[in-house]
């Protein structure tokens, strides 16, 4: 079985940039599990502050940089062109900003590994058809703490 998300990348990492590509595929698997999307997919452009004004600018007429955008598959073009899985599966286009990233881990005073995964879970979500509500935040938080519970034991060697 094959990934659950295609990455691309458009610029070059930063060195505080969390994962590297496999560990970004691992993440994934464990945000859409615990987000009850199993078996769907997903497409993840990585790109710098300058590429996401652009993209922010000609897909929602907004002005500069952000985190993270979400086009959801709906037959359309996305920013990639990103073609719908035959079976339907696939839940659209996330575009994250690393610039934007690294520097509100900084702001917001988390580490980089929990403010992507709640990035990545808040975009996919949005994927998913949710709008803000308490109950969004409600799991993406749920999938921050099961992504900070899984890479503490990956990281204690259970």
């Amino acid at each position: 079985m094959g990934s659950a998300v295609r990455i691309v990348s458009k610029v070059r990492l930063d060195p505080r940039f969390p994962l590297s590509k496999r560990e970004l595929e691992t993440l994934s698997d464990i945000l859409l599990e615990s987000l009850g999307l199993e078996g769907r997919t997903f497409s993840l452009t990585l790109v710098d502050d300058r590429e996401i004004a652009l993209v922010n600018a000609e897909f929602l007429g907004c002005t500069g940089p952000t985190n993270i955008l979400s086009f959801p598959d709906a037959g359309e073009e996305g920013v990639e062109m990103v073609v719908a899985d035959e079976d339907g599966s696939s839940l659209g286009e996330l575009v994250l900003s690393v610039d934007t990233l690294a520097r509100e881990t900084q702001l917001y005073g988390q580490q980089p590994l929990e403010h992507l995964a709640r990035l990545l879970a808040h975009g996919l979500l949005h994927l998913a058809g949710f709008d803000h509500s308490d109950e969004m935040f409600d799991l993406t938080d749920g999938a921050v703490d099961r992504v900070l519970l899984e890479y503490g034991e990956m990281d204690s060697g259970e």
